[in-house]
């Protein structure tokens, strides 16, 4: 046997334990969901329960619900956390040191333990409420069981993560980039749309990726924080399993977010082969 197919059957052996893992835990229980989801009430196979979600007008609407609350709190998380790792990369100062050691905390409550916070902060009978109304300034408008709280909730959950991802793609620039191109007099919106965004486009989307999938998935928020009516895809499946009790259904909702993530990362892995396969023909 040659050296180089000794070497691909111990590459095989090597990704053989992590295939199997990946296999039993994340592919069977797809194959399994879709198959379920393509039962009827006869017993039969059809896309009736697909035919459900698009006709059926509550569940378009928590469709609709769940993308909107998801666009808005990527784009929200995205500027913010940027806007924070780009502060912390470039200032400097008391405010960015104590930015720098707070900014991780939410990353370690318990997301139950949170948005209970944020419901006796931002409830109706909640401390800023009456501190307002103490201060007879008004009240906050309705957040809680709002889609306002499902994005604060997502803001507080997701923007620790993605600043630390984007701080460390911040952090790889070197200082003699920007200063070459303040010499040249390249102003700052210049510098960031030239130098400093296409230097970490790809964290960007590691970063969008991360936080759309962990939005559209989320459940303890929408379902503590949300309305009745319309809820988010976790929400709409646990009442449709549990409540009821339409097994197919909540497998078709299922599967059904599991091919909007799909989208999202097969565009994620075709950018990334698009630069891989630049980057082979320059070095090439």
């Amino acid at each position: 046997m040659s050296k180089k197919m000794k070497m691909g059957v111990l590459g095989l052996l090597l990704v053989t334990p992590s295939f199997l893992v990946l296999l039993v835990i994340v592919v069977l229980p797809i194959v399994l969901s879709f198959k379920e989801s393509l039962k009827n009430k006869s017993g039969g196979y059809d896309l009736s329960n697909y035919e459900y979600l698009f006709t059926d007008k509550l569940m378009r609407s928590n469709i609709i619900f769940t993308l909107e609350v998801t666009v808005i709190s990527c784009v929200l998380v995205l500027i913010i956390s940027y806007a924070l790792a780009a502060f912390m990369r470039f200032s400097q100062g008391m405010a960015v040191r104590w930015i720098k050691r707070l900014y991780m905390i939410p990353l370690f409550i318990p997301s139950v333990i949170a948005t209970y916070g944020l419901i006796q902060l931002l409830g109706n009978h909640g401390w800023a409420n009456r501190l307002l109304l103490a201060a007879h300034m008004g009240q906050l408008p309705r957040i809680i069981f709002d889609i306002k709280g499902i994005i604060i909730a997502s803001l507080w959950f997701n923007i620790p993560f993605t600043t630390m991802l984007l701080g460390s793609a911040l952090t790889a620039i070197p200082n003699s980039i920007v200063e070459s191109a303040k010499d040249v007099g390249a102003g700052r919106l210049q510098i960031f749309f030239r130098f400093i965004l296409p230097m970490t486009y790809k964290t960007l989307l590691v970063a969008v990726t991360f936080v759309f999938m962990g939005v559209i998935g989320s459940f303890t928020a929408p379902f503590l924080l949300g309305p009745n009516a319309p809820q988010m895809l976790g929400v709409s499946m646990e009442q449709v399993f549990s409540v009821f009790h339409e097994k197919e259904q909540a497998a078709a909702l299922a599967f059904f977010t599991f091919l909007l993530c799909s989208g999202l990362g097969y565009f994620y892995i075709r950018s990334m082969i698009a630069e891989e396969s630049v980057k082979n023909a320059l070095l090439g």
